[in-house]
């Protein structure tokens, strides 16, 4: 049942508890985090829903909603209002919990979903997007969608990385956080020794990489066909961590030399470099094709 009371004090202690998750300490502190907007609390609903239902923990603590967002969005208001998250609230109300000007109607605080790497490599991962020291919360966001689209089996970030739980983070990646397993704060050593003894390959994005990711999709569609004269440098459709850098800087020289091959995404323009959310997106697909193929 839809609650009837509606919250319409932007200034109230619940309102301003909820928006203190805008901030890194605060969500460390509570392990909470907020999800705004319908496409983000839909899948965070749904992923809330598939855990109640096999007696694990509960992703979604709360969802506070305006009238017209329930209207619109009634795959929304049913699920949060059978579990009893669901608080009505004015424009105002939400506004001044989100981070955005303009949260569409719809905020809810979600439970942190970052599991360990040990948990991860357990279940024999295919596909890994690795972020070293990435720190722009929208190329994160885009690089866990994209990982999220071609099928990876999980996402980790180094120390040193942004955090993902950040709400600009959260936001671009457009409902993937609630998909895709999500490690946090690992060592790039260490995350490197585990998944090769996992039996994972590593690669490293890299512009000026020796190894031509062309070359390797071309080799890994010749042996599809049975005409591959040789074993090539690197077989695509093996289980396969990417490495992928800072924005600035790029792969560290320690972070290169962790890898199996530096891999160059080819430039066909006159484009100096691809921004390493569209590189990562070239690179998981690439290795998605060749394993599913």
């Amino acid at each position: 049942m839809t609650p009837t009371e509606t919250m319409a004090n932007p200034r109230a202690d619940r309102v301003r508890d909820v928006a203190k998750l805008a901030t890194r300490a605060a969500r460390n502190r509570r392990r909470r985090f907020l999800a705004e907007g319908p496409q983000a609390v839909r899948e965070a609903l749904r992923l809330d829903a598939e855990r109640r239902a096999e007696g694990r923990d509960a992703v979604v603590a709360e969802v506070y909603a305006s009238e017209a967002c329930l209207d619109r969005y009634p795959e929304i208001a049913g699920p949060a209002a059978a579990t009893g998250q669901l608080r009505l609230a004015t424009d105002d109300v939400l506004a001044a919990m989100a981070d955005t000007v303009n949260p569409q109607g719809v905020v809810a605080v979600c439970t942190m979903l970052d599991v360990a790497l040990e948990d991860v490599l357990a279940r024999r991962p295919r596909l890994l997007a690795v972020m070293c020291r990435v720190q722009d919360p929208g190329n994160a966001g885009t690089i866990l969608r994209a990982a999220d689209s071609a099928g990876a089996d999980a996402v980790v970030l180094t120390a040193g990385s942004v955090d993902i739980y950040n709400p600009k983070a959260v936001r671009s990646t457009a409902g993937s956080l609630f998909h895709v397993p999500v490690v946090l704060g690992v060592e790039p050593e260490d995350l490197a020794a585990a998944a090769r003894a996992a039996g994972l390959g590593i690669l490293a994005a890299d512009g000026d990489g020796p190894v031509d990711l062309d070359r390797l999709q071309d080799e890994s569609a010749a042996r599809r066909m049975g005409t591959a004269a040789a074993a090539g440098e690197y077989r695509l459709e093996a289980p396969t961590a990417w490495l992928f850098g800072n924005e600035a800087q790029g792969l560290s020289e320690g972070e290169k030399a962790l890898a199996d091959h530096r891999v160059a995404v080819p430039l066909y323009g006159a484009a100096e470099s691809l921004n390493v959310g569209t590189a990562a997106t070239v690179c998981l697909y690439a290795s998605a094709r060749s394993q599913r193929r």
